[in-house]
């Protein structure tokens, strides 16, 4: 056989080698660029995050200054608004948690007790927790849709065009408005938590309602209930500019306004948990300097 027949003959299956050497190099580099992208995306999202939290936080003096009325009218749509599943919420809450705690304290003989524990529970944690998620499930589906439908209708992009700052005038006066309006949601809900705990001891419990409020003030601290009633704005302030920030990053249609409203009911409510969990150190320190300032 001739021999350039045959580097004819093995050409081809060299050539098809060599194919496959170049796809599996480019497919590693793919599936590095892919997992670099995957580590470094949420790494640059929280940067722009911080970033744009950072703005808004600034632009608040502005928007108490400037912007009180559009603050108060936001105000009455977080607040006013929220009141029916607020109360709702805490009546149910007070009742089931005193049927339930009654049943087991009482085949222990300690059923007295339980307006101290059941007052102490509700004022310092599940009241303030419970107003957040509840927020978050209202009012961070609402900003979320609220700045999706604004980025698809472009108004957003006419303000930057005319000179408006979206951050000073759309978000920083709900931020404002959710921050004022958490604590107040709070006080609902630890107050109708304990009246249907009261409802509930009326119903199926022994203590007079006089006795009963002297024994759910046991525990209680004035500086304890300030301390976990004003954390509750670090919820709002995490609740809104999550809903605003998740609208404002929506894509231009009305599938990604419909699945923006969900994503800020899910990540407000992410971060009502995480702001909780990171609270948790500074309650002390704040109950401390309560206590200095003679409450």
């Amino acid at each position: 056989m001739v021999p350039g027949d045959r580097a004819a003959r093995f050409r081809p299956l060299i050539v098809g080698i060599l194919e496959r050497v170049v796809k599996a190099d480019v497919a590693d580099d793919e599936a590095g660029r892919g997992m670099e992208t995957t580590l470094i995306w949420p790494i640059v999202e929280l940067g722009r995050f911080l970033l744009f939290a950072t703005r808004v936080v600034l632009a608040v003096p502005g928007a108490l200054l400037r912007r009180g009325g559009e603050v108060v009218r936001l105000f009455e749509e977080v607040a006013v608004k929220s009141l029916p599943i607020v109360v709702g919420a805490g009546l149910s809450v007070g009742l089931v948690t005193w049927f339930q705690t009654h049943r087991l304290l009482a085949s222990q003989g300690a059923e007295a007790a339980l307006p101290s524990f059941l007052s102490v529970a509700v004022v310092v944690e599940l009241g303030p927790l419970l107003a957040g998620v509840l927020a978050a499930g209202r009012v961070g589906a609402g900003l979320a849709a609220e700045m999706g439908v604004m980025t698809l209708n472009e108004e957003i992009d006419a303000r930057i065009v005319l000179g408006s700052n979206p951050i000073a005038g759309l978000v920083a006066p709900r931020v404002v408005a959710c921050v004022l309006a958490a604590p107040l949601l709070t006080i609902l809900v630890d107050s109708a938590a304990l009246v249907g705990a009261l409802t509930a001891e009326g119903i199926g419990g022994k203590l007079s309602p006089e006795l009963f409020w002297r024994q759910s003030l046991v525990f209680l601290r004035l500086p304890d209930v300030v301390a976990a009633t004003l954390k509750t704005a670090a919820f709002g302030l995490v609740v809104g500019l999550v809903g605003c920030w998740v609208g404002l990053e929506s894509e231009r249609s009305a599938e990604s306004v419909g699945r923006a409203a969900t994503r800020g009911v899910v990540w407000s409510t992410l971060a009502v948990f995480a702001a909780n969990v990171a609270l948790v150190p500074v309650i002390p320190w704040a109950v401390g300097l309560l206590e200095r300032a003679g409450l």
